[in-house]
């Protein structure tokens, strides 16, 4: 089966200053509502901004869990360094119950995050999570892609059904980093299976910029590995680069209801700096040596809802 896709963005045309502030994902009661950081263990003070971003955005978007997408700590694993570059900037979300979702990125200690109970990994180098009916989140370990993992997944993704399929590592099959570019090994290995399987989305870090890529084999790849390293000038914008930003920490708002998955990018002053949606519509039969998730367009975009430091009004448009 075949899940198409349509990606718009929703930011241009408004004013830098109006649409900054603005929710721009729909917040609909019953929809699945997470964010997503990377390369984030760091324990600095552009942790701790985005951190507190974090929980100001989450006062008008109750998302439930966060998706990590390596890099979780950097420099020592004692309980002390979990405490300073983890819980501390992320306390707020934590005392209210939200859960992290771990992914290995090649500065973590295998052995030790993957035992760290609010990491959720319970002692597995990859795993998958369902939090509603009809999405499923892979973690995968990118730093070693073996056959025992491959098998997995390949039945991990066999077994879901027709539901959202959402992968999250640390490795960027695609990117326009000058430090470290696309992770061909790891494509070869992984992107085959995607497209047999109709992956929607992925999310990785590595790369210390935001980068929204051009779909690729039908798949929505995204990079988000600057909520708290930051490698300025690095991105050097290609024929992948949809969008990006190298000047800004970042971290991202991501909603699942029914066909459309939204995301809203902002940065560590709260401001947004990419927004848009990934939508799925019907079923069709797969067609050999083609993609199995091929691009189409977008109807129109969702209206605009007050951001976190905006006073909801009577005009404001039902969630």
């Amino acid at each position: 089966m075949r899940r198409l896709l349509a990606i718009v963005v929703l930011t241009a045309g408004l004013p830098l200053a109006i649409a900054g502030q603005e929710l721009r994902v729909p917040n609909k009661p019953d929809s699945v509502k997470f964010a997503v950081i990377g390369d984030s263990g760091t324990g600095s003070s552009a942790q701790r901004a985005v951190g507190k971003e974090l929980a100001i955005w989450r006062s008008r978007f109750p998302f439930t869990f966060v998706v990590m997408v390596g890099d979780n700590l950097y420099g020592g694993e004692r309980e002390s360094d979990f405490q300073k570059k983890f819980v501390i900037p992320y306390k707020p979300l934590l005392d209210s119950k939200v859960k992290f979702y771990a992914s290995l990125g090649n500065h973590d200690d295998a052995a030790i995050q993957r035992n760290y109970p609010l990491f959720n990994m319970n002692g597995e180098r990859f795993y998958s999570f369902k939090p509603k009916d009809g999405v499923r989140f892979f973690a995968l370990d990118s730093n070693y892609v073996d056959k025992t993992q491959l098998e997995w997944l390949d039945k991990q993704l066999a077994g879901s059904g027709s539901e959202w399929k959402i992968m999250f590592f640390h490795h960027p099959l695609y990117s326009s980093g000058e430090t470290h570019g696309s992770a061909e090994l790891q494509r070869g290995l992984l992107e085959p299976v995607f497209v047999k399987h109709g992956v929607n989305l992925v999310l990785t870090g590595h790369e210390h910029f935001y980068e929204r890529i051009k779909p690729q084999k039908g798949i929505q790849y995204f990079i988000i590995g600057n909520s708290a390293k930051l490698r300025k000038g690095d991105l050097s914008k290609s024929e992948l680069t949809l969008y990006g930003n190298d000047r800004e920490y970042a971290f991202m708002l991501m909603e699942i209801a029914g066909d459309e998955l939204f995301f809203q990018t902002i940065n560590e002053k709260g401001q947004t700096i990419d927004a848009g949606s990934v939508r799925r519509v019907g079923k069709v039969e797969a067609t050999p040596g083609r993609s199995t998730q091929p691009v189409v367009p977008q109807a129109k975009p969702t209206p605009a809802q007050p951001g976190p430091r905006q006073p909801a009004s009577k005009s404001t448009p039902s969630k």
